[in-house]
């Protein structure tokens, strides 16, 4: 008796002997062509970047210049980041965010190392200095007093309350941006340079804290 696969065989091979072929249908009508959107009719959609911008403007924050020494002739790399925060205290680990466009930061990740320099309360035109997009050329600290970081020589500005020089231990994406975590090799304070208080950044302006709460700077 022939089975299945032996029948099928058979079938196979008198098709092939007399080229038979199924016969053609009527043309088929494509279904149409489903409505595109990205939500549905009941979802809130996302807030714009507008939006995100000025709700989150609301949370104030310090201000810090990210630095990396410079490579083969060039200047070092440095940018003011307000996206900073500590993130381990065992194992020492810190952590700063930067858009993936930005032009210091493929520098700053040759180099492998970074110093956060805190900004205090008189450096607002410092943070300006480095806020500002440039060519890897260009110098941003002409002019700026600095000196090498003890463990990874990454510029170490001139009088700023705090330093904590790093380096990098993780990068991680984060939608737009990146997620920089740092290993801190050392850190350190200048109580002098604090009494003033911290530079403070709130809804896009820059200000200045004392005991009776953040002032217009």
């Amino acid at each position: 008796m022939m089975g299945h696969a032996g029948m099928a065989a058979v079938a196979i091979r008198y098709l092939r002997s007399t080229g038979s072929r199924a016969a053609p249908g009527p043309p088929v009508d494509p279904l149409p062509r489903p409505e595109l959107r990205a939500i549905g009719a009941d979802e809130v959609p996302p807030p714009t970047p507008r939006e995100f911008r000025n709700v989150l403007g609301h949370f104030a924050s310090g201000v810090t210049v990210v630095t990396a020494p410079g490579e083969d002739d060039l200047p070092p790399a440095g940018f003011a980041c307000q996206s900073f925060t500590s993130l381990s205290l065992d194992p020492p680990l810190v952590a700063f965010m930067v858009a993936r466009t930005s032009t210091t930061w493929p520098r700053i990740a040759r180099a492998g190392v970074f110093c956060v320099n805190v900004l205090g309360a008189g450096q607002k035109s410092l943070c300006e200095g480095f806020a500002v997009s440039s060519s890897q050329t260009a110098d941003k600290f002409s002019g700026v007093p600095y000196e090498p970081a003890p463990a990874t020589g990454s510029p170490r500005l001139g009088g700023v309350p705090a330093w904590i020089d790093c380096t990098i231990q993780a990068v991680h994406t984060g939608g737009d941006h990146l997620v920089v975590v740092g290993r801190v090799e050392a850190l350190g304070a200048d109580e002098s340079a604090a009494t003033a208080g911290p530079l403070l950044f709130h809804r896009g302006t820059f200000g200045a804290f004392d005991a009776f709460g953040p002032t217009d700077h």
